[in-house]
C-alpha cells in the first residue's frame, strides 16, 4: 500500500454540515501512526482535484474482513471538498461522491466507521444497506471567549477545578512514559486492560510532536507527587481530550478537572473547539456537561455480510446455550 504524504490545506467548515477540512484523524501522518500497514484510502477527483476520500483500515480475522477504526480514533468517514453551490446541488453532489466511494470499498465481512459531527447526511449509506446508531460527544465551542466559558461551567465543577488549584501545580515537562504510568493505572484499577498498545500511543505521540500537535498535562503536588495527567491532540478546527490518567490514592484531589481547564484554555490558543470524545456511560456524560459542554451527536455506521451474520446468530446461539456472553470477535 502506498502512502500518502499530501496534505489538504485547512478551510473553513462549510455551512450546510460538508465536511470540514481533513480532521487530524483523518490525516495520513496520523493513519501511519495508528494503524501502520493497515490503512489505505478511495479518492474520487474532479478536473485534476480530489472532491471526496474515504480512509478505511483492513484487517483480516478468523478468516473474515473487517474494515474497522483504528485505535485512538474518534472518526474517520468521507470527507468531502468544500462548495459554494446551493444547498440542494451541494447536497446532490455529495450523495453521488459518497455513493461512488461506497462503491469502491473492498469486499468486506463487517465494515464499522464513526463519522464526524459536521457529517449529517447518511443516506447513501442507507440506501447501501448501512446501519446507523446515533453517539454522542461533547464540545466546547467559542475558546476565544475563556471567560465565558468559565461562566458556563457549573458550580461542582469550579470548585473542584478552585480546590485543585490551593494545592497541586500544572506542569507540562514531564514525558511520555510518565503518562502512561498513570494512564495504565486507571484501567487497572477498573480491572481493565489497556485497549490500545503502548507503542500505538508511543507512534501518536512521536508524530503529533514532530507537527507541534499534542500536549500533555500533569498535576504535582508539593512533595512531588503526580497525581493525574491529560493528553490533547488537535487540527486547526477542534482539540481532542485524547486520554488521561490518574493515581487512585489521589482521586479526591481533582485534580482532573483542574487538568481539563487548563487543556481548555490551552486548546483556545490552537483551535476553535474542545471537544471530550464523549461517552454514552452516564457517569462520563455528567462529567463532562460539568464544563458547560454542548451535546453533539455523530453517526456510526455498521455494515454485515451475509457469511458475517450467519457466523454472528450461530455464534449468540452457542453461548447462549452455554450461557455466556457473546464476545464478537474473540
Amino acid at each position: 500500500m502506498s502512502k500518502r504524504s499530501e496534505q489538504v490545506a485547512f478551510e473553513q467548515p462549510c455551512h450546510y454540515g460538508v465536511a470540514e477540512s481533513y480532521s487530524i484523524f483523518q490525516q495520513s501522518w496520523w493513519l501511519d501512526a495508528v494503524a501502520p500497514g493497515q490503512w489505505d484510502e478511495i479518492r474520487v477527483t474532479r478536473d485534476g482535484q480530489v472532491t471526496a476520500r474515504l480512509p478505511y483500515i483492513k484487517k483480516h480475522k478468523f478468516g473474515l474482513t473487517l474494515l474497522t477504526m483504528p485505535p485512538l480514533t474518534q472518526t474517520l468517514g468521507p470527507w468531502f471538498r468544500p462548495s459554494n453551490a446551493t444547498y440542494a446541488k451541494r447536497l446532490a453532489e455529495e450523495n453521488q461522491l459518497c455513493t461512488e466511494l461506497i462503491h469502491r470499498l473492498p469486499a468486506f465481512d463487517f465494515f464499522l466507521q464513526g463519522l464526524s459531527p459536521t457529517i449529517r447526511n447518511w443516506l447513501p449509506f442507507h440506501w447501501a444497506g448501512f446501519h446507523c446508531v446515533t453517539h454522542y460527544t461533547y464540545r466546547i465551542q467559542g475558546l476565544r471567549d475563556l471567560e465565558s466559558v468559565w461562566s458556563n461551567l457549573t458550580g461542582d465543577t469550579r470548585t473542584a477545578i478552585r480546590k485543585a488549584q490551593k494545592q497541586l501545580v500544572v506542569r507540562q515537562d514531564l514525558d511520555l512514559n510518565e503518562f502512561l504510568r498513570l494512564n495504565e493505572q486507571t484501567f487497572l484499577r477498573q480491572s481493565m486492560r489497556l485497549p490500545y498498545s503502548t507503542l500505538a500511543v508511543k507512534r501518536i505521540d512521536a508524530a503529533c510532536r514532530e507537527r507541534n500537535a499534542r500536549k500533555i498535562f500533569f498535576a504535582e503536588d508539593a512533595k512531588g507527587n503526580i497525581h493525574a495527567a491529560v493528553y490533547i491532540v488537535w487540527d486547526r478546527n477542534v482539540s481532542y481530550y485524547l486520554m488521561s490518567g490518574a493515581d487512585p490514592r489521589f482521586r479526591s484531589s481533582c485534580a482532573g478537572s483542574m487538568l481539563i481547564w487548563e487543556a481548555v484554555k490551552y486548546a483556545a490558543t490552537v483551535s476553535k473547539c474542545f471537544d471530550f470524545e464523549g461517552s454514552m456511560i452516564e457517569s462520563v456524560e455528567h462529567f463532562f456537561r460539568g464544563f458547560g459542554a454542548r451535546q453533539v451527536p455523530f453517526f456510526q455506521l455498521s455494515k454485515s455480510s451475509r457469511r458475517m451474520r450467519f457466523l454472528m446468530a450461530a455464534r449468540q446461539l452457542y453461548f447462549a446455550a452455554v450461557n455466556r456472553a457473546p464476545d464478537p470477535f474473540g
